[in-house]
């Protein structure tokens, strides 16, 4: 699986684990209609406005095995909500060597680079855009 850079897909995070299929990594298949492929780094801001769209982050679903989540956590985000939180000023930060590469269908990869986190090896796809 390739990152928005063209890369191999990086773990995301592991703790919480994270992922449609909980994994670790931001892998979209065929079954993640949501494509929940940005790994993205929590904040208050992003968590609260997700909470005031109906997208309630924060609480604990066990029987999604699904912990919570609380500022600093990576989390795989489906593209179109973090597109809408970064349109209303909250967009989350970006692991782009953890971002999925279908990510690029919905969201610009110049956009994801202005939220980015994370430096790669090769620089040289940060120009590109």
């Amino acid at each position: 699986m390739r990152n928005v850079l063209g890369g191999e897909l990086q773990e995301c995070g592991i703790d919480p684990m994270t992922g449609f299929t909980r994994s670790g990594r931001c892998e979209v298949t065929p079954d993640d209609l949501g494509v929940h492929g940005v790994c993205a780094v929590m904040t208050e801001d992003f968590l609260q406005h997700q909470l005031g769209v109906g997208n309630d982050l924060v609480t604990p679903r066990p029987m999604w095995s699904f912990p919570g989540l609380r500022a600093g956590d990576r989390w795989c985000v489906v593209a179109v909500r973090w597109l809408q939180a970064q349109r209303a000023g909250c967009g989350a930060p970006v692991v782009l060597a953890s971002t999925h590469e279908s990510v690029l269908e919905v969201v610009p990869l110049t956009l994801l680079q202005q939220h980015a986190v994370d430096v790669p090896d090769d620089v040289s796809g940060l120009t590109h855009g």
